[in-house]
């Protein structure tokens, strides 16, 4: 689990899911980013980690 929150403050971005209850949660193993993008939404992705 990354995120617990009610709504989406924070939306999903590459390789995270999203609950029933808006809970962000990671689909693979990696480095959790944060970002803004269009309209200053914010996007949580995980980015892989290179072996």
């Amino acid at each position: 689990i990354i995120v617990r929150q009610r709504g989406t403050k924070h939306h999903p971005g590459e390789n995270v899911g999203i609950g029933k209850d808006h809970t962000l949660y990671a689909l693979i193993n990696g480095e959790v980013s944060f970002r803004r993008r269009r309209n200053n939404r914010s996007f949580v992705s995980i980015l892989p980690i290179e072996e």
